[in-house]
C-alpha cells in the first residue's frame, strides 16, 4: 500500500515540475523588433515635425505621388504576409515541400509559399524603385527639399528592411534544402522570419497611411 502511494506521489510530482519555457529565439526576435519599432517611431516623429514646420512643401510635393500605383504596390506587400503565414503553417506541419502538383496550392509546402513571398517582396521593391525614378524625373530628390529628404529617408529605410527580409527568406530556403531532416530548428527559423516580415508589413501600412493618405 505504501509503495503504491509513493509511486502515485512521484507520478504527481513529475507532472507538476514540467515547465514549458518560451523559445529563446522567438523572444530574442521580438525584443529586437521592439527596438526596430523605436527606430521607425523616430522616423515618424521626424516626418511630422518637418511637416508642421514647412506645410507648404507638403501641399506642393504630395501632388506628385501616384496613389493608385502605391495602392497596388502596397496590396502586393500585404498579401505577401498571407503567403508567408501559409509557409509558417506548412513548416509547423513539418512539410518543407509540396505533396502534389504545382497547381495544387492546397498541398504546397513551406518552400513554395516562401518562394512566392520572396517574389512578391521583390515586386514591391521593384515598384518602389520605379516610383523613385518617376519622382526624380519630376525634380523631387533627397536634397531638393525637406519633403524630399523625409520621404526618401522613411520609405528608403523601410525598403532596406524589406531587402533584409528577402535575404532572410533566401537563408530560410537554403537551410530547408540543406537539412537532412526538416525539424523544429527549421520550423523555428520560419516562424521568427515571419515575425520580421509581418512587422515590416505593418510598418509599411502605417507609412502608406501617413505619406499617401494623410496629405
Amino acid at each position: 500500500m505504501t509503495n503504491v502511494s509513493t509511486a502515485t506521489a512521484a507520478s504527481s510530482t513529475s507532472v507538476h515540475v514540467s515547465v514549458n519555457r518560451p523559445n529563446p529565439v522567438s523572444v530574442g526576435t521580438i525584443v529586437w523588433l521592439a527596438s526596430e519599432l523605436m527606430f521607425f517611431a523616430g522616423l515618424f516623429a521626424m516626418y511630422f515635425t518637418l511637416r508642421s514646420t514647412v506645410p507648404e512643401q507638403w501641399a506642393e510635393h504630395t501632388q506628385l505621388l501616384n496613389l493608385p500605383f502605391a495602392v497596388a504596390n502596397t496590396t502586393v506587400l500585404v498579401l505577401s504576409s498571407v503567403t508567408c503565414q501559409m509557409g509558417v503553417w506548412a513548416a509547423e506541419r513539418f512539410q518543407p515541400r509540396r505533396s502534389g502538383p504545382l497547381w495544387a496550392v492546397g498541398r504546397w509546402g513551406m518552400n513554395e509559399w516562401v518562394t512566392l513571398t520572396y517574389v512578391m517582396g521583390a515586386i514591391f521593391i521593384g515598384g518602389q524603385i520605379y516610383e523613385y525614378a518617376g519622382l526624380v524625373s519630376e525634380g523631387l530628390t533627397i536634397s531638393s527639399s525637406a519633403y524630399g529628404s523625409v520621404f526618401y529617408l522613411t520609405t528608403g529605410f523601410h525598403g532596406l528592411h524589406v531587402i533584409g527580409g528577402l535575404i532572410a527568406f533566401l537563408f530560410l530556403l537554403g537551410r530547408s534544402f540543406s537539412a537532412k531532416r526538416f525539424g523544429h530548428h527549421e520550423a523555428t527559423t520560419s516562424i521568427v522570419t515571419s515575425y520580421y516580415w509581418h512587422f515590416v508589413d505593418v510598418v509599411w501600412i502605417a507609412l502608406f497611411a501617413v505619406i499617401y493618405l494623410i496629405k
